[in-house]
């Protein structure tokens, strides 16, 4: 396989659907002198999701379905094909497997995306997880609630994220509101909800773990505690994302856990996002995104952890060897105190204007990497009732933990003033 295309004698790889936190790969791969070629993989844009930047693309290609685009991209001589973004981990399996990359393969693809399949697979390997039923008949669901003894239960689209469409039901009228509340919405990657996964619920605190391999071999970039709260509807929040010590020991538990799941779904190549509770009884997971942490931001992680996810990719990808010799079968160290804070809010209208002053003094703050404004004047804002109606995102990292934590209260204090709202 050539790793020179006809683009100037650069190396090309490829993107799909390189959404939200994708934008920061292919300045990555520049770094490391690789072009990258942008493919979407539906004929409209997800517009639920961050879009991609078609200026870091040197050509850009809407997915055909009749197999013109893989013989475009054969012609390219792609040194690999990875999903920017959860809605491209299918495709981008295929294009890999199909031009003979680094691959992931197809066999175990829809378990890496379907969240029921993805259960029974990693529950088929031994591994501890919740009990699940998929149906769009609540009151099947139901009977299999209160048969199997499972209140609480949790209730989710089969594909989603951000806590899209999640509700924790604890008797059978939340159940019941669930199941439409559900199949009357798409998911945020534009698809039909046509059934309802139902599960029980996993008791204990949930983590975030964060990983990048090359043929088996795991780094494992950072560990996070999920910090959350339900509303009164049952849908869960996050507040704070909040990175542990390597040696504390329910990451040592949650590290192998971790990596028994990468190799129950096959993934052997790239980055993946896994979210796990640690039970009772042990480690249990919720789910896997073979894709970059929807957190991720390269200047607060280098920070905190003294590397990334998108600058690992590009390593993995395009010095596989090196990459192993460096990062295979390790695990991060944590250099400084660091958490990502979530911010919810309670106002609801038409937002009129940003308080940019009060942005800039929330940046200005010590511990304070950066802040992301979701809204703009214009923009209507919700009161928060999940991980994409948080309307700020504040990175926050420093040498001592109480820097950190006296920023945090900061921002806290001062959350609903950033925005003007027109009830």
């Amino acid at each position: 396989m050539s790793d020179v295309v006809k683009n100037g004698g650069r190396p090309v790889g490829v993107l799909v659907d390189a959404y939200g936190t994708g934008n920061y790969l292919p300045p990555a791969f520049g770094r490391l002198g690789i072009d990258v070629v942008h493919v979407q993989s539906s004929a409209e844009p997800i517009t639920r999701m961050q879009p991609w930047d078609r200026a870091s693309y040197v050509d850009a290609l809407v997915y055909d379905p009749h197999g013109d685009t893989e013989r475009v991209l054969k012609e390219m001589e792609p040194l690999f094909v990875i999903p920017g973004q959860e809605p491209g981990v299918l495709l981008a399996d295929k294009l890999s497997e199909a031009l003979g990359v680094r691959s992931n393969g197809t066999t175990f693809s829809e378990s890496r995306r379907d969240k029921f399949r993805m259960i029974e697979t990693v529950s088929a390997a031994g591994l501890r997880t919740a009990a699940q039923l998929v149906t769009a008949d609540a009151e099947e669901a139901l009977a299999w609630v209160r048969e199997g003894g499972f209140w609480p239960c949790v209730a989710k689209p089969l594909s989603s994220a951000s806590t899209d469409g999640v509700f924790v039901c604890r008797d059978a009228e939340s159940l019941r509101a669930a199941f439409p509340a559900i199949l009357a919405t798409d998911t945020v990657f534009n698809g039909a909800n046509t059934e309802v996964l139902v599960q029980s619920f996993l008791e204990g605190t949930e983590y975030i773990v964060d990983t990048v391999s090359v043929d088996g071999h795991v780094h494992v970039c950072g560990v996070w505690e999920y910090e959350k709260s339900l509303l009164d509807n049952g849908k869960p929040i996050y507040n704070r994302d909040i990175l542990l010590s390597p040696t504390d020991p329910a990451v040592v538990s949650l590290i192998d856990y971790t990596r028994d799941v990468l190799a129950a779904l096959r993934i052997h190549n790239g980055p993946a996002h896994s979210e796990v509770i640690i039970t009772p009884e042990g480690p249990a997971l919720v789910e896997v995104g073979a894709r970059l942490n929807g957190n991720m931001h390269p200047a607060f992680h280098d920070a905190c952890l003294g590397a990334n996810m998108a600058d690992l990719t590009a390593r993995a990808y395009t010095r596989p060897e090196r990459f192993v010799a460096e990062y295979g079968d390790t695990v991060y160290e944590r250099r400084q105190p660091a958490v990502v804070y979530n911010t919810p809010t309670t106002l609801s209208g038409r937002i009129t204007a940003v308080n940019e002053a009060l942005v800039e003094e929330i940046r200005s703050r010590p511990s304070v990497v950066d802040i992301t404004v979701k809204r703009r004047a214009g923009d209507v804002i919700v009161p928060t009732h999940d991980l994409l109606t948080s309307p700020l995102r504040v990175f926050l990292t420093a040498p001592d933990q109480s820097t950190v934590d006296e920023d945090y209260v900061f921002v806290d204090g001062v959350r609903e003033s950033v925005y003007e709202v027109e009830s």
